[in-house]
């Protein structure tokens, strides 16, 4: 594990928790319900959590009788999440491009387009090995990406965010196949700057992917009431996929 990879830095500090506080939890209960409406799993199915952050859907999920797994990079979101485990709900620290189970999981889930993050197609690639080595062989690996044509089409480039007193000064653009997102602000006499960086990968590429790994790609929506994706107009790029 880089120390100084972006999100290493980023997601452990206590600036992305404030930036991000008010992130839709209904939305993700609303999106967890139609998934689970949706693949029927049966009572108890077991599911990890990949990149769970805080933990918003695995706690829904754990709520629906499911035995829940969540799975993270950053210890301050594992700690936040940790306060809700349960009987059936745990969470780790742990790097998604490594295996943490083999064969052991009836769904894996990466939602809220928590892919994208590394450098290399090597690293994501192992990724996807890992996801699939934890997968039972009649299992289930849902990704929840963002649709990257229409993002990059309709990119804000530049906004300010002022939450709990703090000014964020936002400022996006696309290079090399990378969406950035520079984030200065300033708090308690010090000013700070971080970046985040996710691949626009589109479909195309999810196809390549998979391919090379042995998932295929079984159904494709476009948003979280699972409507069908339409490249121009869709927000998300859903892929429910299988193992070979």
């Amino acid at each position: 594990m880089t120390k100084n990879a972006w999100f290493a830095n980023w997601f452990d500090t206590p600036y992305y928790h404030i930036l991000y506080k008010n992130r839709d939890f209904d939305e993700a209960k609303r999106f967890v319900n139609k998934l689970v409406e949706h693949l029927n799993p049966t009572k108890g199915a077991s599911i990890l959590d990949l990149a769970c952050g805080s933990g918003r859907h695995s706690r829904h999920l754990a709520e629906l009788g499911f035995q829940v797994t969540g799975v993270d990079l950053s210890l301050q979101s594992i700690e936040e999440a940790s306060r809700f485990e349960s009987t059936n709900l745990e969470f780790y620290t742990h790097d998604m491009r490594n295996s943490f189970r083999i064969r052991y999981y009836d769904y894996i889930f990466n939602i809220f387009t928590s892919f994208g993050y590394f450098n290399t197609k090597r690293e994501h690639i192992k990724t996807l090995k890992s996801i699939k080595k934890g997968l039972k062989n009649d299992g289930v690996f849902v990704l929840d990406f963002f649709n990257a044509h229409k993002t990059v089409q309709h990119l804000k480039s530049s906004e300010t965010k002022k939450v709990d007193g703090i000014e964020f000064q936002l400022k996006r653009y696309v290079k090399n196949g990378i969406i950035h997102k520079e984030i200065r602000f300033s708090d308690k006499g010090q000013d700070f700057f971080y970046t985040e960086k996710v691949h626009a990968f589109t479909l195309h590429d999810f196809k390549l992917f998979f391919k090379q790994v042995g998932l295929e790609i079984d159904q494709i929506f476009g948003n979280y009431q699972l409507d069908a994706f339409d490249l121009e107009n869709s927000n998300r790029l859903i892929l429910i996929t299988k193992p070979i």
